[in-house]
C-alpha cells in the first residue's frame, strides 16, 4: 500500500520543505531574486544565520528561496504552506479555507489569506490564442450570487437574463484548456473583447443560441450553435457541452464547498478552478504534477492583505 502522500518529508518538516522548494524553483541553479544574477551566490552558516539564508556576489543583498514569493515573511512553517498548496491542487471542486483551518491548525483568517496567495500563484498568464489552426472553441457565460436579494430583485435578475447576479464568461478549446473572466456585463462589447483577445480568428466558435454571439460569431473560420431553449444540446459536433461540463464543476464547488463568494473575489475562484483544469489528469498531469505547477508559479506574486480586504497589511 502506498504511503499517504502528506507524510512525505517535505511536508512534515521545515527544513525539508525548504529543500524541496530550492531543487524546485532553483533546478538550473540559485537564482537571486533582488538582482536576477544566477549562480553567484553564496549559503551563510552560523549559529546566528536562519537556515537557507544565501548572499548574492553581485548586489551583497541576503535572501532566501521565499524572498519575493508569496510566502515572503509568512509566519507559517513552510512546510505547512506546502501541504495547503497540494490540498488545493488535489481538490478538484476546492478545499474551503474552514477546512483548511481544521486540517492545518491555524486560525481561519490564517487559512483565508493562505488560500487567497495560492489562488495569486495559480495564475498563469495566457500562452497564444485559443483554436489557433482552426480549432473548436466553445464559449458560454453562467451567473452566480445573490440568493438572498428580495424576491423583486431576484425576479429582476431572472428577466433581465441574470442582471442581478455575478456573470462568469468561459472559453474552452476542446482537449485544450479554459480561460475564464469575471464581467460586469453579458453584452457583444463585452464578450467581444475578451473574445478579440483570446481566440484566434481561424477558430471553428461552439455557442448556444444567444443572440449575443450572433454577430461575434461571423468573426470567426465557422459558427455553429444549439438551440437549448428548445431541448437542443447537440446536433452532431456542434454542442457546447465541454464548457457546460466545467461549468458543473465550477457550480459544484463554488455551491457546496465555498458557499459564499465575494463579488470582488470571484476572479480569483475562476483562476483556480480554470487551474485544475488546465493541469487536469485527461492531459497528462497528476496531483504531484500540479502542486509543482503552482509552487513554480509562486515567484514575485507577493500578496499583501491589504489588497484583498481592503484593510491595513498584516503577515501571516
Amino acid at each position: 500500500m502506498a504511503e499517504p502522500i502528506l507524510n512525505q518529508p517535505h511536508f512534515q518538516d521545515a527544513d525539508k520543505a525548504r529543500e524541496y522548494l530550492e531543487a524546485l524553483r532553483w533546478a538550473n541553479g540559485v537564482v537571486c531574486p533582488h538582482c536576477g544574477s544566477l549562480g553567484k551566490h553564496y549559503k551563510l552558516e552560523g549559529k546566528s544565520t536562519r537556515p537557507g539564508v544565501y548572499k548574492c556576489v553581485d548586489c551583497a543583498d541576503q535572501f532566501t528561496v521565499t524572498v519575493g514569493t508569496v510566502f515572503e515573511r509568512s509566519k507559517i512553517a513552510l512546510h505547512i504552506w506546502l501541504q495547503a498548496v497540494h490540498l488545493m491542487c488535489a481538490s478538484k471542486k476546492g478545499v474551503s479555507a474552514k477546512q483548511l483551518e481544521r486540517m492545518l491548525g491555524v486560525s481561519y483568517k490564517t487559512a483565508w489569506f493562505m488560500a487567497h496567495r495560492i489562488r495569486e500563484a495559480m495564475k498563469t498568464e495566457p500562452t497564444g490564442l485559443l483554436g489557433s489552426g482552426g480549432g473548436t472553441v466553445e464559449a458560454d457565460e453562467t451567473y452566480w450570487g445573490n440568493n438572498k436579494r428580495s424576491k423583486i430583485g431576484k425576479l429582476y435578475g431572472e428577466l433581465r437574463g441574470g442582471a442581478a447576479k455575478e456573470k462568469v464568461f468561459s472559453l474552452v478549446q476542446r482537449g485544450g484548456e479554459v480561460r475564464s473572466f469575471h464581467v460586469q456585463m453579458v453584452n457583444a462589447k463585452t464578450l467581444k473583447a475578451v473574445m478579440d483577445k483570446h481566440v484566434a480568428k481561424d477558430a471553428n466558435l461552439m455557442t448556444d443560441e444567444a443572440l449575443v454571439y450572433k454577430r461575434i460569431g461571423k468573426e470567426y473560420a465557422s459558427h455553429g450553435s444549439t438551440q437549448h431553449s428548445a431541448g437542443q444540446y447537440a446536433n452532431g459536433n456542434t454542442h457546447s457541452n465541454t464548457v457546460e461540463g466545467y461549468f458543473s464543476i465550477f457550480k459544484r464547488g463554488l455551491i457546496g464547498t465555498f458557499h459564499h463568494v465575494g463579488e470582488q473575489h470571484l476572479q480569483r475562484y475562476c483562476t483556480e478552478f480554470d487551474f485544475r483544469y488546465n493541469t487536469r489528469s485527461a492531459l497528462g498531469f497528476n496531483d504531484v504534477d500540479r502542486t509543482a505547477i503552482a509552487l513554480k508559479g509562486i515567484s514575485g506574486k507577493r500578496l499583501m492583505y491589504r489588497r484583498l480586504d481592503g484593510q491595513q497589511a498584516t503577515q501571516v
